[in-house]
């Protein structure tokens, strides 16, 4: 038997560095493509906004009347809505919430969504979900339904438009 030592196997060469992957190329109108759905949907917001501050509600004729109304005397969620847009388009807050309080409440979250979503959108990052569980439907449901109730009742009036 031949005692002589076996030569050790060699170790093996270390991995090369990572390479770093390239950066993506920005496109000149990539931010303003970006924008352009948020900026779209803001265009056609202050477009009817502007519609219905040219056109009066308050006048008879130019608006249809609210079916439920029309039909059983009852103030639904909605109602005095357009007179409330009309207001807040000639900048009369108080008008606006006379009108219809919850359409306010609603132009100012849309307002806000829409601004955090063109900021974001903007940036490079996506845009805000708004995921609601069902009991939040419910409750924003529960709110519409006593809203139309109060707005309807002798001691609510200050609600109805």
């Amino acid at each position: 038997m031949d005692a002589s030592p076996t030569p050790p196997h060699p170790a093996p060469p270390p991995p090369p560095p990572p390479v770093p992957a390239p950066a993506p190329a920005r496109e000149p109108g990539s931010r303003a493509r970006r924008a352009a759905v948020p900026l779209t949907l803001l265009a056609g917001a202050a477009a009817a906004f502007a519609y219905v501050g040219s056109v009066d509600p308050n006048q008879p004729g130019h608006y249809p009347v609210c079916p439920l109304f029309r039909l059983t005397g009852v103030l639904c969620p909605g109602c005095g809505g357009l007179r409330s847009a009309y207001a807040f388009a000639h900048g009369d807050l108080p008008t606006a919430l006379g009108a219809n309080a919850m359409a306010v409440v609603g132009y100012f979250c849309f307002a806000a969504y829409t601004a955090v979503w063109l900021v974001r959108t903007v940036r490079g990052k996506p845009a805000p979900r708004i995921a609601l569980k069902p009991v939040h439907w419910w409750a924003l449901g529960a709110l519409a339904l006593v809203f139309s109730v109060i707005r309807n009742l002798p001691f609510g009036a200050a609600l109805a438009p």
